[in-house]
């Protein structure tokens, strides 16, 4: 196994190295062939935390504060069908964050793709930070909390509303459930819930990119959230990293490993 780069300048400069050299990719080479220069990033919670969002597994995480319900109880799609009114309580206080914005590894995955020298961005985020930062090609594979849709016909509210409409309960004394204003049909955060499928085109495209890297960087996931975690082994590439401040179960299949902060380590 590699052994970890735990030195903030070290990853910065291990970092800028291989971006430079794969991310340029072969002179005539066409998209998706090897040598192309495909370098893809794949990314987790620990991405959003220097944003201010927490994750879910560490120590100071979402899974280990106390609520009414475990958070994954109340991140399910039966709960959000049987118990509306305590998921939208949870969901705009938990998983909106109106104040977040894009950390040094969000914006320099941005001019990484401006210079040519990225791909592509595949999340397990919900944040919308990587498209604030300014990346274009984002597979959101859970989805995003800044788009909410109506079940019945399809209209799409931002995050915004939704908080709007918790207020007006709050002062109206109403359940918080958001309702269509143009149909009156219930409205649906387009996040992936436990007990729903990913999206089948996101996946697609998320598999195909991984395919074609020559270079994937994993950054800020503890790689055991199923089945996205399984989406590196469409990793067909020359270079393996990942960068995590914990361990995780794909270490010894990296090539290189850096084990500090990720907003860091992209500070270059």
């Amino acid at each position: 196994m590699a052994t970890p780069i735990t030195d903030a300048r070290e990853a910065q400069a291990t970092l800028r190295d291989l971006f430079s050299r794969y991310g340029a990719g072969r002179p005539g080479a066409q998209p998706g062939e090897a040598g192309s220069g495909r370098a893809v990033f794949f990314g987790g919670a620990g991405v959003s935390t220097a944003s201010g969002i927490p994750d879910f597994r560490s120590v100071d995480g979402l899974y280990h504060q106390r609520f009414d319900y475990p958070p994954e109880t109340m991140l399910s799609h039966e709960f959000y069908v049987e118990h509306p009114a305590e998921f939208f309580r949870f969901y705009r206080e938990k998983m909106i964050a109106p104040d977040a914005r894009p950390n040094r590894c969000h914006q320099k995955l941005a001019e990484l793709e401006a210079a040519g020298l990225l791909g592509a961005v595949v999340t397990q985020n919900i944040d919308g930070l990587h498209q604030a930062a300014g990346s274009q090609r984002v597979f959101e594979l859970h989805g995003s909390t800044h788009r909410n849709v109506c079940q019945r016909c399809g209209a799409v509210y931002p995050a915004s509303w939704v908080l709007e409409q918790g207020r007006w309960a709050a002062e109206q004394g109403g359940d918080g459930v958001p309702v269509c204003e143009k149909c009156g049909g219930r409205v649906k955060p387009d996040v992936v819930l436990y007990g729903e499928n990913l999206d089948e085109r996101t996946l697609m495209g998320a598999v195909a990119a991984i395919a074609a890297a020559d270079l994937l960087v994993v950054g800020g996931t503890s790689l055991v959230v199923y089945p996205a975690a399984g989406l590196i082994r469409s990793f067909q590439g020359e270079k393996l990293v990942i960068v995590n401040r914990d361990p995780t179960p794909q270490d010894s299949s990296a090539d290189v490993l850096i084990s500090c902060d990720i907003a860091q380590a992209f500070d270059f």
